[in-house]
């Protein structure tokens, strides 16, 4: 046969049944080299040979072979323009695959992150957060001291730890989604809007938005509790019997309840939050004693995880502190009435309004602070803890930017 010049690259394939031809013809041109690299595109100066072996097992047919045969004058540019291309496509899909897994990876992390941030500070502030439920939702009058020294006689140091656990199990995800969702809601938006840096509003709309998305998925875990710990709450058994009891006597949708003046909670709570100590920290680090610590951190030749802490400490404990104070006294009231919503039964059910209604003609505008003291007493610490906490598990789990 004789090859034009024009053609250099001649491709072409035939199906073979293995038990059908000599053993010693497929054993040449299945190598084992060959079988050990099924796919491989090899150049050889005269001619090259692309083999696929394929195992089949249709209508009894055990196996059989796929032969391609590329056939290239003096290694001609036209068959190595095919190997070039086909192995950048098999670079390409590994990489994609890496990302997405990557991807995962560091989103898991980052979730864990937010999660034990959660863990750490209600654990540590559950005393005040128990202090906190009795005045709103109990409408306890005593003053703090006495408060205290009743828990302590009646139930023992345990008390104070009471519905801990419940807790974590409904802030763990909840401050997980939140502070996941607020980083990346906050990144697509300055990916969005093309600016350098996060502006205010920027910050202020993924807070509101990061909040919103963590009441929606987690507020089932806050109803049950806020029945446990109600009058009557010791009767239904724990965590699991008060699932039931509330799906049994007023169904599924009762563990939403109170889910509008939630959301008109969280949004700016959420905003308030993640927008002041953004903005705070944003001030330090575009300050000059913030530029030199960082330019220190880039010259230092190894850090730990408390030192890689843009803040510092110190710093990210009081910033995180401020804004929390910030976030819990925007929006105490729709807390106070979220709580009483969620302790309504379906007979005598009022929407939101009416229910800050009735909680004012009771109590006048200050029972919607009913527990203000306390819950701030709660917050600094909750929140400073939390942030630290986060941050510290981000540089520690090696979390990248989403």
């Amino acid at each position: 046969m004789k090859l034009e010049s024009s053609d250099l690259f001649l491709p072409g394939g035939l199906f073979l049944d293995v038990d059908s031809i000599p053993a010693s013809f497929v054993s040449l041109i299945l190598s084992s080299k060959t079988r050990r690299d099924v796919g491989r595109i090899s150049c050889f100066s005269r001619a090259s040979f692309e083999i696929f072996r394929r195992e089949v097992g249709v209508s009894g047919v055990v196996g059989g072979g796929f032969l391609s045969l590329s056939i290239s004058i003096n290694g001609s540019e036209g068959d190595q323009r095919y190997v070039q291309e086909s192995r950048a496509d098999e670079c390409e899909e590994k990489e994609n695959v890496v990302v997405r897994g990557s991807g995962a990876m560091n989103m898991t992390k980052h979730l864990w992150a937010g999660a034990v941030a959660a863990m750490v500070s209600r654990t540590f502030v559950a005393p005040l957060e128990r202090l906190k439920l009795e005045y709103i939702v109990r409408g306890e009058q005593k003053h703090l001291f006495e408060l205290i020294k009743e828990i302590a006689t009646s139930q023992g140091l345990k008390g104070f730890w009471k519905g801990n656990f419940v807790n974590i199990l409904r802030t763990a995800p909840f401050k997980a989604i939140n502070f996941y969702a607020y980083d990346t809601y906050r990144n697509h938006l300055v990916r969005m809007t093309g600016n350098e840096e996060t502006t205010n509003f920027e910050r202020f709309v993924a807070g509101a938005a990061a909040g919103i998305t963590a009441t929606l998925l987690c507020l089932p875990m806050d109803t049950i509790r806020t029945v446990m710990v109600a009058p009557g709450g010791e009767a239904l058994g724990g965590l699991i019997g008060a699932f039931r009891h509330m799906i049994k006597t007023e169904g599924f949708f009762s563990l939403y309840k109170g889910l509008v003046p939630s959301i008109i909670s969280m949004a700016p709570s959420g905003a308030v939050f993640y927008g002041v100590y953004d903005i705070l920290k944003a001030a330090y680090l575009h300050s000059p004693e913030g530029r030199k610590r960082i330019q220190r951190m880039k010259e230092a030749e190894e850090l730990n995880a408390l030192e890689q802490l843009e803040l510092g400490p110190i710093r990210t404990l009081i910033y995180g502190a401020i804004a929390g104070c910030a976030a819990e006294a925007a929006t105490y009231p729709f807390e106070v009435v979220r709580r009483q919503l969620q302790m309504q039964v379906r007979a005598t059910r009022l929407n939101a309004l009416a229910t800050c209604v009735k909680i004012i003609e009771h109590g006048g505008v200050p029972a919607l602070y009913a527990g203000l003291i306390p819950s701030l007493l709660q917050v600094l610490p909750s929140a400073a803890i939390s942030y630290f906490v986060y941050e510290f598990m981000k540089i520690a789990l090696k979390v990248e930017s989403t």
